[in-house]
């Protein structure tokens, strides 16, 4: 999820009660929900390198207590703050695992059980930003400004406790897990939709259902041994297999084998799930070829994501290759 969405989880477990467990507690959860994603610096070494180290190590199983230490360590150290050890630790530790879960919700995924495995996991549940869930957080955020507002009006100046937002707290976190609940079951019926279809006469061998802003309507992907389909799918009514944009899958081609063996196309492949290949002919060079590879979940050779390419020779020669995210493709 998005750095808003893991910085006002953060402050909410702290309002609904873990800041308990240890003084300063919202700028310790606050850091630690954001903590995963320090993988931010390895942006430097470029994009390619980014998709690559990005959700690696630091979204894993094994990196959640280094994870969790860093940002008490940075709230007692830098800031000078006082901690209670193994009350912020573990509170550290719940925040660490709200941006694990908040990120296996969507579509990107994440890698958890890295070193051991590089298994992509998702639930495709949410987009990596999701608006209903900023409106929540959002209520829970100013909600409490609000109570005090009106309680100060009520009270004609009257001194009052001080409201830390405890309920506002609770009632965003909880609406989180019972939206992703919902989201779950909506998607399980999309998939089914998908899947229980014949396409071109042919079976699926894998589909996804890809969220978007109307949890009833979903970008239906489907993969057969010839092409994929995209196609949109509204719970609300009844779903044609036939309508939807097909994109065929190239012939066997040696420039495709000579791309693949390149270091831009095996890291872009360790993270395309849905991988689409394009081989066409170009005069630039001449008599060369252009190679480029799609992941199909965020986007399509019409409006490319994720993408990359090769620029091949007339004897088959790389000359270069490029990663490429939300950029028009070269013609």
């Amino acid at each position: 999820m998005d750095p808003l969405t893991h910085t006002a989880t953060g402050l909410f477990l702290s309002r609904a009660g873990l800041n308990r467990w240890t003084p300063n507690a919202a700028p310790i959860l606050m850091l630690a929900a954001n903590a995963p994603d320090i993988d931010i610096v390895t942006a430097s070494g470029g994009s390619l390198n980014y998709l690559h180290y990005h959700r690696h190590l630091t979204h894993s199983l094994v990196a959640m207590p280094v994870m969790a230490i860093l940002p008490v360590l940075l709230v007692w150290g830098v800031f000078r703050k006082q901690v209670h050890w193994t009350g912020a630790f573990l509170a550290a530790l719940i925040a660490v695992a709200s941006h694990l879960l908040l990120d296996y919700t969507n579509v990107y995924g994440i890698r958890l059980f890295l070193p051991f495995s590089s298994q992509w996991l998702r639930l495709d549940l949410t987009g990596v930003v999701d608006f209903w869930i900023w409106g929540a957080l959002l209520l829970g955020i100013v909600g409490p400004a609000l109570a005090r507002l009106v309680a100060s009006e009520i009270s004609s100046g009257k001194a009052r406790t001080v409201h830390h937002g405890r309920g506002f707290a609770i009632f965003a976190l909880a609406f989180v897990f019972f939206y992703n609940s919902g989201r779950a079951v909506l998607h399980a019926r999309a998939v089914a939709a998908l899947d229980s279809r014949l396409y071109q006469g042919e079976t699926p061998t894998r589909v996804v259902a890809i969220p978007g802003f109307n949890p009833l309507r979903w970008r239906g992907l489907v993969e057969t041994r010839e092409f994929y389909q995209v196609s949109d799918l509204d719970l609300t009514g009844s779903f044609n297999p036939a309508r939807g944009q097909l994109f065929y899958k190239p012939l066997a081609d040696p420039a495709l084998e000579i791309a693949r063996r390149t270091a831009t196309f095996q890291q872009f492949l360790a993270f395309a799930q849905f991988p689409l290949w394009s081989v066409r002919a170009t005069s630039q060079p001449e008599n060369g070829k252009v190679v480029e590879l799609f992941d199909m979940r965020f986007g399509t050779p019409l409006e490319p994501g994720f993408m990359t390419r090769a620029a091949l020779d007339s004897r088959a020669t790389v000359l270069e290759t490029s990663f490429q995210f939300g950029v028009a493709r070269p013609r």
